[in-house]
């Protein structure tokens, strides 16, 4: 029983920015101190970028800390997964002899159904110039089902084989989604059989991994097991705490680390954010610092900000510390992680967000409605650059002292301490200042 413990060993790891900011490269640094890993959020609509002895992965439903043999990996109850492409994942996996029998999935965690992708697509092409920039993986529909109470789970995929519990059930979903894509957006209706057999064949491969996680996570805790809860995007795409409405449909934030996987609060002993160097944003939604210039394209061709799900170009601009202040509120950060510092080596000067101009007034606060946010002007502090590298550095003493210096303003800027700086997208290119599992 967890009742009456204070502290549990789990860590947080959540994305401090618009999502990007390297949480598969600090995931699987951090799960070598680990026993689990946990995806709590999102679904297939976010990649995670891992470089390690195992060549280049990009995961968008698999945790990031499968490459290590000890590791038992976790897709929570808060996530959404599209069984084909967690299928393929874990195939590609495997043909890199990755040990795929440790990744477990939650028997609540909702499919993303074949419709769902379908209904993504057709909605955003009915907002013409208001949409969102959905990935079209067909999350947010999914999200939506959940919430309405109609949604398909894993768990429910173990019954399809009983035609008269399960299949009744999705023939009345089936007719629904069919008139919504047919009558609303003329498009083609999906074949029950079809559908039907698809659900017979992922029920059959996917079994074996299908459980309820949350048991299995909570006697980790109860033996002192560590336990890292991996999220998906970043704070500022939260559908409560985000820039609404251009925000994703789940909780990336801390909040959802706790619904998402099924362990109280009391079981988490730190809250890791990780915040790249400068700020990046996909797709539609005001970014304040957003640089239009060469800088910014400097800036994106040089770190190649460009999407793993999408493959689209990513808007950059300086960091962002009014935002970042914001994301340390939401979310009570204790440890800060730092990456893609050493695409900043060589620019000089280097300019940090410290407030925003609103109609004429200087502001320090991150505005919670969006018209107001789209109206803010970045107020710039200059701080020299540095011509040295910091690339591949593994120690504080091997950076220059520039670059040490930016560290540790925006440490006072945020007011959080700044515990891993990442300096190259392999493992090992990593300055560990503080280690943080394990720390009490």
């Amino acid at each position: 029983m967890l009742v009456g413990v204070r502290t549990m060993p789990a860590y947080a790891v959540i994305g401090g920015q618009w999502g990007d900011e390297g949480k598969g490269k600090i995931v699987d640094y951090l799960a070598k101190d680990s026993q689990y890993v946990v995806r709590y959020s999102g679904g297939n609509n976010a990649g995670h970028t891992v470089i390690n002895e195992k060549g280049k992965s990009a995961l968008n439903l698999v945790p990031a800390g499968i490459f290590w043999p000890h590791v038992t990996c976790i897709i929570g109850n808060g996530v959404v997964v599209d069984p084909d492409v967690l299928l393929r994942e874990l195939a590609d996996l495997q043909a890199k002899d990755v040990d795929t029998s440790r990744l477990l999935v939650s028997d609540r965690a909702h499919v993303i159904m074949p419709y769902h992708v379908t209904l993504d697509a057709l909605e955003e092409q009915a907002k013409g110039s208001r949409a969102i920039g959905t990935t079209g993986r067909g999350v947010g529909p999914a999200y939506v089902d959940k919430v309405a109470r109609v949604g398909i789970r894993i768990g429910d995929l173990l019954r399809a084989s009983d035609e008269d519990a399960f299949l009744p059930r999705l023939q009345q979903v089936l007719e629904q989604k069919n008139a919504i894509i047919t009558k609303v957006y003329g498009g083609q209706a999906f074949s029950l059989d079809e559908l039907y057999q698809k659900c017979l064949g992922w029920s059959e491969r996917l079994a074996p991994n299908i459980c309820a996680t949350e048991l299995v996570l909570r006697e980790a805790l109860a033996r002192g097991e560590h336990v890292l809860l991996e999220g998906a995007q970043g704070t500022l795409l939260d559908v409560d705490h985000g820039t609404f409405p251009y925000v994703t449909s789940s909780s990336p934030s801390i909040g959802g680390a706790f619904t998402g996987v099924g362990i109280p609060p009391q079981s988490i002993r730190g809250v890791v954010g990780i915040f790249k160097a400068y700020s990046t944003r996909v797709g539609a939604g005001p970014l304040v610092s957003e640089l239009n210039d060469e800088m910014g394209n400097a800036i994106r061709e040089r770190a190649w900000e460009y999407g793993t799900t999408t493959g689209r170009p990513r808007r950059c601009g300086w960091f962002d510390a009014v935002a970042a202040r914001y994301s340390a509120a939401v979310n009570g950060y204790t440890s800060l992680v730092l990456t893609r510092l050493d695409v900043l080596d060589g620019f000089s000067p280097i300019k940090i967000c410290t407030a925003y101009r609103l109609n004429g007034k200087k502001i320090d606060s991150f505005p919670t409605n969006i018209f107001d946010l789209e109206r803010c002007e970045p107020v710039y502090e200059e701080i020299p650059g540095w011509s040295e590298p910091t690339a591949s550095a593994q120690r504080m003493e091997s950076i220059p002292a520039g670059a040490r210096h930016y560290v540790r303003r925006l440490e006072e800027l945020t007011g959080v301490p700044i515990d891993v700086i990442s300096t190259g997208p392999n493992r090992e290119e990593t300055i560990c200042i503080r280690p943080i599992i394990g720390r009490a």
